[in-house]
């Protein structure tokens, strides 16, 4: 490595001297979903049925569940004899083959919510109706796929306050990468409840190209009324849920090389129960000139990421960005008051003159976390970070990465840790494990190409999280102290989902799960989803992945080969751990949100889940109230 290059490395390496210390907490609660107890049974290969449910995180201390199961013309049985107050599932042994069960889950309030306080209002039952020829392990939702589209990624959020998730899925045409010429398919976001209904159809245009680095659509009730909101860059010509056109219905951007370069950019919030567009605004950054972002011909200009983030500790906000190759900008937005605000902008050609540390360090992917523990969400930039004002954090000045994980990797060591990758590399960082309030490096590896890696744990013989990375000269299997531990590695580094019932996550790769043998260096078969297909080429990533029904343990959702359908698989392995649903967790929660821009990566909790880890506290959220019954005449 050239000298002045390794000086300028150490130098980025240094955290912002502004950069705040750990305070005292002072973490505010924040206002997130209120979610019913996501009831789900499926059936297992022996003839019984798995039934699970929510812990939520606004549940009283001490609340526990009586489970029943009825039939058609039959009074319910009870299945439990005690009140069950240990895991959120149980297995029924006696479900009746091939006729139709409902499963009802009664909650039996304990002495005081997570704050002292006695729950608000007493919750009724909730149930999940099992049809008499319902499959093995899966929700089959039929799917209005178009001709000449397929399922791709997904997202989820309530998009009505009942409490229960939507599907808000991109159905993609044919795409092309930005450094490719041709023209593209027009991308499609459709909604779905999870019983199948068929709710709308956004179709974004031929001004918007398809592609994983054009498309980012976050799914999130931003403004706290109960309802999520979908959120994305539109143009002329895109058509809402309500068949409304944006802009100039008849423009064509499109150059003759396919790609967009003049026109107007719109961001644009659209009312999730019904895809109305509610409020456009100029999409920022613009693109401005196309060679200030590296090239000429629109591959650097039209590398776009986007996320939420709790900026001010208790709200949500949206944050588009801008470039990662060379000029990054990142804008911070607030839908409140049906008004659509800009927050704040970072630049990293712009402003104070540090910020030129910022320029070329993105990924292809982003994480948000609060890293400095002042309770307010930072944006994990790749190889930089940006702070909940929009100024720069740390830039650390090892570039552009594929992969990137936050999460507390070493629960040993205080805060968060970052797991990241770096493609061709012009220093011997390719793989690094970093702090994440500071950017300082904890440990690296040096190899000229990284393409893929991954932190999560999978050997409980040792201590948090392992790593691993797909790159030339990067061999076996690490702990978090960088060293090898096996020579073996899984043959995947793509994505991670806790299925089975302990704290180390399995391995998801295409439409299979597998469990890491620690003692053979084998990985053995959990699941094979049978006419199922993943997305993206090599990135090989369902539709979603992420704890959306049941309890704690995440659901993957896959779209049939012959498109049809799109299939969710959740987990019919009974668990001894009893957890508040990760979707209460406000880094998990983002992430589940983030999941779907760029190279999908897996979600990642704000505390330390694996082997022998401490049952975290209760995530400190409010909720909406649930809606007021309908009025019936």
């Amino acid at each position: 490595m050239p000298r002045l290059l390794l000086i300028a490395v150490v130098l980025l390496m240094v955290p912002n001297p502004e950069a705040r210390a750990f305070p005292i907490d002072e973490r505010a609660p924040r206002v997130m979903e209120r979610l019913d107890r996501g009831v789900v049974a499926v059936r297992r290969d022996d003839g019984s049925v798995f039934v699970s449910w929510r812990l939520v995180a606004t549940d009283p201390v001490g609340i526990a569940f009586d489970v029943f199961r009825s039939t058609d013309g039959e009074p319910g049985t009870k299945l439990n004899r005690t009140p069950l107050t240990g895991p959120t599932g149980l297995v029924d042994t006696e479900a009746p083959a091939g006729r139709a069960v409902e499963y009802t889950i009664s909650p039996l309030a304990g002495n005081a919510g997570p704050d002292g306080t006695p729950p608000l209002a007493p919750e009724p039952p909730a149930s999940f109706r099992l049809a008499a020829d319902a499959p093995i392990g899966y929700i089959a939702i039929p799917l209005k796929t178009p001709d000449g589209y397929t399922a791709n990624d997904a997202s989820v959020g309530d998009l009505d306050a009942d409490g229960q998730y939507e599907i808000v899925l991109h159905q993609a045409s044919h795409g092309r990468d930005n450094s490719q010429r041709g023209r593209t398919g027009e991308p499609i976001l459709e909604a779905y409840r999870l019983n199948g209904e068929f709710l709308w159809r956004i179709n974004l245009g031929k001004n918007i190209r398809e592609g994983a680095h054009y498309t980012q659509f976050l799914v999130y009730d931003l403004d706290g009324d109960g309802r999520a909101e979908v959120m994305c860059k539109t143009a002329d010509g895109t058509t809402d849920g309500t068949g409304r056109t944006l802009g100039d219905a008849s423009a064509d951007w499109r150059n003759r090389d396919g790609h967009v370069l003049d026109g107007p950019e719109f961001l644009t919030v659209f009312d999730g129960r019904t895809g109305r567009a509610l409020a456009s605004a100029d999409y920022l950054p613009p693109r401005g000139r196309v060679a200030d972002w590296g090239d000429r011909y629109g591959n650097r200009v039209d590398r776009f990421l986007a996320c939420v983030a709790y900026l001010d500790g208790m709200h949500p906000s949206a944050v588009f960005c801008r470039g990662y190759y060379t000029r990054t900008v990142l804008v911070a937005r607030n839908w409140r008051g049906g008004r659509l605000e800009r927050l704040w902008t970072f630049d990293s050609d712009a402003g104070p003159p540090a910020n030129r540390a910022y320029r070329g360090q993105g990924n292809h992917n982003l994480a948000v976390g609060d890293v400095d523990h002042d309770g307010r969400d930072e944006i994990v930039y790749g190889a930089c970070c940006i702070d909940d004002d929009g100024r720069g954090l740390y830039s650390t000045g090892l570039g552009h990465g594929d992969a990137l994980h936050l999460s507390d990797i070493d629960p040993d060591r205080p805060g968060l840790e970052i797991f990241d990758i770096h493609e061709k590399p012009r220093h011997p960082h390719g793989a690094e494990f970093r702090d994440a309030r500071t950017g300082v490096l904890i440990w690296s590896k040096p190899s000229p190409d990284v393409g893929r890696g991954i932190a999560m744990d999978i050997d409980p013989r040792h201590r948090g999280y392992e790593t691993w990375a797909s790159g030339n000269g990067l061999t076996g299997l690490w702990n978090i102290h960088g060293e090898v531990i096996s020579d073996r590695k899984p043959r995947s580094c793509n994505l991670g989902v806790w299925w089975d019932g302990d704290f180390l996550r399995e391995i998801l790769d295409g439409n299979r799960i597998t469990k890491w043998n620690w003692l053979r260096g084998t990985e053995s078969p959990l699941l094979a989803a049978r006419g199922c297909a993943a997305n993206n080429g090599t990135k090989s990533n369902p539709c979603l992945c992420a704890d959306i029904l049941g309890d704690w343990r995440e659901e993957v959702l896959w779209r049939t080969t012959d498109g049809k359908e799109l299939r969710i698989y959740t987990t019919p392995i009974p668990t001894e751990h009893r957890l508040v649903t990760l979707m209460h967790d406000p880094q998990y929660r983002l992430s589940a949100a983030w999941q779907n821009v760029g190279y999908n990566q897996p979600t990642q909790p704000g505390f330390y889940l694996g082997d022998g880890m401490a049952i975290p506290p209760r995530p400190r959220i409010v909720v909406p109230p649930a809606p007021a019954p309908a009025v019936r005449p």
